[in-house]
C-alpha cells in the first residue's frame, strides 16, 4: 500500500488533490509514471504548504478535472499524470 504514515494530512490532501484533478496516484506508481521518491516530493511539498483551508474548500465542491488551482504547489504536477 502505498501511504506516508509520518505525513498522513499531507498525503490525503495531496491525494485528493490528484483526484480531484483526474490523477490516481497510487496508478502513477505501480504504471511507472512516477517514482515513490517523486511521490514523496508531492507528499513533502504539501505539507509545507500554508494553503490547507484554501485546499479543504476546493476539495469539499467536487472540483471540475479541468481546474488546476494556483495555491497548490502541486497541481501542475498532479495534473500531468491524468491518463
Amino acid at each position: 500500500m502505498i501511504g506516508y504514515t509520518e505525513a498522513p494530512l499531507a498525503w490525503g490532501y495531496t491525494r485528493g488533490m490528484a483526484r480531484a484533478l483526474g490523477a490516481s496516484l497510487t496508478e502513477a506508481v505501480v504504471e511507472g509514471w512516477m517514482t515513490r521518491a517523486e511521490l514523496g516530493r508531492l507528499v513533502a511539498a504539501c505539507q509545507a504548504c500554508g494553503e490547507t483551508q484554501a485546499c479543504t474548500a476546493f476539495l469539499a465542491r467536487a472540483p471540475d478535472e479541468k481546474a488546476n488551482p494556483a495555491f497548490c504547489p502541486n497541481s501542475k504536477a498532479l495534473a500531468a499524470l491524468k491518463p
